[in-house]
């Protein structure tokens, strides 16, 4: 009876695993195809692959893309319950958290863009150039590769050959392999600068376009979406560094519902704070923008046949 009781109970966990699991594939798989399409349109004109702020919004989706992906795994791994070796789990977790910290800057990136056409805009095509737009792109990733490194560096002073085995006991996630207090303390002290000084650029660039937007005799038009657009990456770099509060949350819901309860908010949550950000952009610039839209509504609806502008929008003039 004993032994019939443990098997129901694991057969019940079983589905229960892959009911929940399904719920969150299924609207990231869905996501991933809305991407896919949005970065095979960035590619497939001249216009998308030469103008910086579509350089830039192409760079925003790979990394959101490449994070939406491993986050998933990380979740299906968790799920199933397979079993990894800390080494292969620092591997997957600094890949998800380099590419989690590509997104808010390259949105600081973005803001700084829209700042400059809106306010300055007579040295807009002397400022913002492929040449400076790449290099934006490479100190992105450079600084956030070199936080990667630094986290790399800091395990190796925790005492592994204390451990009686390289696999792990639980599931894999970040706070699993921050295996010393210094790591735990550097990770806090870089999000939170993370989180701040983006936080900081973004508002700011929102505040001196509001501004121009008011003053502005003429092209107040441009100026008010630039001042939407911002206000919307304002938002983005909330959402992408929302993941910090994920685990605190959780651990706090754990004390205070009960089991099943806690794993519907979970998946909610997962989903909410996880999936949907990474796929924001493509929403934002794949329905606002004029220049994007047509293309992106072909690819979507495999090849159909649509009317689709060539005319390039200038510094001013966009829709986002």
């Amino acid at each position: 009876s004993i032994k019939a009781n443990l098997f129901v109970t694991s057969y019940q966990g079983l589905l229960e695993s892959v009911a929940f699991s399904m719920l969150t594939t299924v609207p990231c798989c869905v996501f991933l195809l809305v991407n896919a399409a949005m970065l095979l349109t960035l590619r497939s004109r001249p216009l998308f692959r030469e103008t910086p702020r579509y350089v830039l919004l192409l760079n925003l989706l790979c990394a959101d893309t490449a994070q939406m992906a491993l986050s998933q795994l990380l979740y299906l791994l968790a799920a199933s319950r397979a079993p990894l070796t800390y080494p292969a789990c620092g591997v997957l977790v600094m890949l998800a958290d380099l590419t989690n910290a590509v997104s808010p800057l390259t949105l600081v990136a973005m803001s700084l863009e829209r700042y400059v056409a809106v306010c300055r805009p007579l040295r807009h095509a002397a400022l913002v150039t492929p040449r400076s737009t790449m290099a934006a792109v490479a100190a992105v990733w450079a600084f956030s590769s070199l936080n990667v490194l630094t986290q790399v560096v800091l395990l190796l002073d925790f005492p592994f050959q204390d451990l009686q085995s390289l696999r792990m006991d639980d599931f894999c996630s970040k706070g699993r392999v921050m295996l010393g207090a210094a790591s735990e303390v550097y990770d806090r002290g870089y999000t939170c600068f993370l989180f701040v000084s983006t936080s900081v650029a973004v508002a700011s660039s929102y505040v001196a376009v509001t501004m121009a937007a008011r003053s502005a005799s003429s092209g107040g038009a441009s100026a008010r979406r630039a001042r939407d657009t911002l206000l919307l990456h304002l938002v983005q770099v909330g959402l992408s560094l929302s993941s910090t509060v994920y685990s605190p949350v959780l651990m706090a819901l754990s004390r205070s519902v009960n089991r099943l309860l806690f794993v519907r908010l979970q998946n909610v949550l997962y989903v909410a704070i996880f999936i949907f950000p990474r796929c924001l952009s493509s929403l934002i610039y794949g329905l606002r923008d004029k220049s994007i839209q047509p293309v992106l509504l072909q690819h979507l609806s495999c090849g159909l046949k649509l009317p689709i502008g060539t005319s390039p929008p200038s510094p001013r003039d966009v829709d986002v």
